[in-house]
This record gives structure tokens, sequence and C-alpha cells, in this order.
């Protein structure tokens, strides 16, 4: 089992999310779950690629979040793609609220995972990229690559 500081059990990430916007702050929080979607998240069955967050009402919302009905489970499997409760203390869910309110700003889910064997969702503020800030990172990534490719043929030779 995990301790208190490691990071746990990675279910699902959002690879998407880090293409498409730049990430300033990442916060954790629980999730409110019922019956047999825990153990459809043991076996690794999520998805949040085409997921996000909404705060409605002082309540963090994540819509989108696949999770797939439980194999051995029956009639308490619920709908993969409810709207799930996300857990915050009230004073971030504020916080968030006035930092969404500036011009650009919004909340993208980046990964599902256990710690201590709780789910857990790391949520992102967010800012979206333009198109030419896409093909700088693209072209960083190459870079990168051509100077490994590079190194790994010196060290062979």
């Amino acid at each position: 089992m995990a301790g208190k500081n490691e990071p746990g059990k990675l279910i699902a990430n959002n690879k998407k999310a880090f293409h498409d916007y730049f990430i300033d702050e990442t916060y954790e929080c629980g999730v409110a779950l019922h019956g047999t979607e825990v153990k459809s998240l043991r076996m690794g069955k999520c998805s949040i690629k085409e997921s996000y967050v909404r705060i409605e009402n002082g309540e963090v919302w994540i819509y989108g979040m696949h999770i797939s009905p439980y194999e051995k489970g029956n009639i308490f499997n619920k709908d993969p793609l409810r709207v799930k409760k996300l857990l915050m203390h009230r004073s971030e869910i504020n916080k968030l609220v006035g930092k969404i309110k500036e011009k650009g700003f919004t909340l993208v889910p980046l990964e599902v995972y256990f710690k201590s064997g709780k789910v857990k969702v790391k949520i992102g503020l967010a800012r979206g990229k333009k198109m030419y800030d896409k093909r700088e990172d693209i072209a960083k990534k190459d870079q990168r690559r051509e100077a490994e490719k590079e190194f790994k043929v010196r060290m062979k030779v």
C-alpha cells in the first residue's frame, strides 16, 4: 500500500490536456462513487479523455468520466457516463471560482489514481493554447527526440 506522500496506482491520465492547455495549478480531489464503480476502477476501467470539470452551486462536478460497468456486477451497476461529484474543501472551491471568472481559465481532469486506498482525481486550472503554441511544443519534442537519438548513436560507437 502506498504511503502518505507516495503517489498511488495510476488508473487513467489525460495526455491530451497537456497538449491543449497550459496547466497553471493542480488540485487533488476525492470522488463520490457508487457501488461497483470502485471495483471497476481497481481493474483499470476508466477514461477521462473527453471529460471536463464544472463548478455549479458551489459544488465541483466531473462530466464525461467513463467508468465501465463492473463485469460481475448486476443491477447495482451505474450509468458509465453519469456526472460524478468531486470532493474539495470550500476554500479551494471559492479560490477556483475566482480564478475561473478570469478570462481564458478552465478546469480539466489530469489523472485518476488510488491514494491510500481512496480514488483521487487530479484537476488542473488551465489556459487554452493557441495553434502556434502547440506547434512550438511539437518542435521542442522533435528536437529533444533528435538529441536523444544522436546521443544513443554516440554511445554505441
